[in-house]
């Protein structure tokens, strides 16, 4: 990893984490360079916690839709405080700990950020602790509640249970009165079983077996990240209403298929299957569905829904109900470090690896 300082008279000199192509984790650059005082609308928020997640191992192959042009500033989302707004923008937020999505540019000491998109953090609840629900607390709760509609009573199969979004899903499954059966590696099935869930050894060569011998009849969701040949098997163990949520094409991170095509390879198998005289259905979950454009009607009530729900889920982990699962803590200028753990099949800890500038 490279070091460089661009020098500037500024106020505020952050320093970001670059991703300058497709280059291993290592090639990661770590750069210096002023920020303008807030414009309008803006809020300036140092960071005090951001993490890694599939999203960054994607883009750092070129292979995660939509990704802006290299070389960019990755970080899905941050936690932190504002230090300064724009002219028009409240100066109440100043010195209070927000939340905010960005899909690029967390990796960073400061960052400036649309007012509007922050979601306050409430007292007692650590930057650490909200940053492992930034994303994927609202991932999970979304998926279970707003598409699923899993209800007390119910089955529901997360696959890859023990990741980040995992961990919530089988703690607000639960919390919600549903059983959970999870397919993680058996170094976590113990710290899985203490989270209420029935464990399954992901590379047994017959999981569908392994649920049909707990729930014969099928189960009421399942949550797929893998999004390859897992789907089918996903489909075959649902229930006669049950629902599948796809929400990653984590199969296909190495692949050489052209990435849109392995997603809309996803969508058709998806659609087709909604299409057939069953009372199952099929989703594809994207935490950033009708975002719309910036200043739109849409863009206000996407902002809505997000802070809404995830101040909802920041209230259960300030109440107890969650538990924040943090894998790792790594200082920002050992991003590389953090990165190679998260794509390591030799992780030996539950939850989000986070960044620590």
């Amino acid at each position: 990893m490279t070091e460089t300082s661009i020098p500037t008279e500024a106020t505020v000199t952050a320093t970001e984490v670059v991703l300058p192509g497709k280059v291993e984790p290592s090639g990661l650059q770590v750069v210096r360079r002023p920020l303008p005082a807030p414009a309008a609308g803006q809020a300036l928020v140092r960071v005090e916690s951001t993490a890694v997640s599939f999203a960054e191992s994607a883009m750092r192959r070129g292979r995660y839709y939509g990704q802006p042009a290299f070389p960019f500033v990755p970080g899905y989302d941050l936690v932190g405080v504002v230090e300064s707004v724009g002219p028009d923008v409240d100066r109440a937020l100043i010195g209070r700990r927000f939340a905010a999505l960005t899909k690029t540019g967390a990796w960073a000491t400061a960052v400036l950020l649309p007012a509007a998109d922050l979601v306050e953090v409430p007292d007692g609840v650590s930057a650490d602790e909200a940053e492992t629900l930034a994303v994927n607390g609202l991932t999970a709760y979304q998926m279970l509640h707003h598409v699923a509609k899993v209800r007390a009573g119910q089955t529901v199969l997360v696959l890859g249970v023990a990741g980040g979004v995992g961990t919530l899903l089988a703690q607000l499954a639960r919390h919600a009165g549903a059983e959970v059966i999870g397919t993680a590696n058996p170094r976590h099935h113990e710290a899985l079983r203490e989270l209420g869930v029935e464990p399954i050894d992901y590379r047994d060569p017959d999981v569908t077996a392994r649920v049909r011998e707990l729930v014969p009849g099928g189960v009421d969701a399942v949550f797929d990240h893998l999004g390859g040949a897992s789907l089918s098997q996903s489909y075959r163990l649902l229930n006669d209403t049950g629902t599948l949520v796809c929400y990653s094409i984590a199969s296909k991170l190495d692949d050489s298929t052209p990435v849109l095509l392995s997603f809309l390879n996803v969508v058709a198998k998806l659609t087709f299957w909604n299409y057939l005289p069953t009372k199952k259905h099929t989703s594809f979950y994207d935490v950033w569905a009708g975002a719309g454009k910036p200043d739109s009607a849409k863009r206000e009530a996407f902002r809505a829904r997000v802070r809404t729900d995830l101040t909802h889920v920041f209230g259960l982990l300030r109440d107890g109900v969650l538990t924040a699962k943090i894998a790792a803590r790594y200082p920002l200028t050992e991003v590389a470090a953090a990165v190679e753990l998260s794509e390591s099949s030799a992780r030996t800890a539950l939850g989000k690896i986070l960044l620590v500038p």
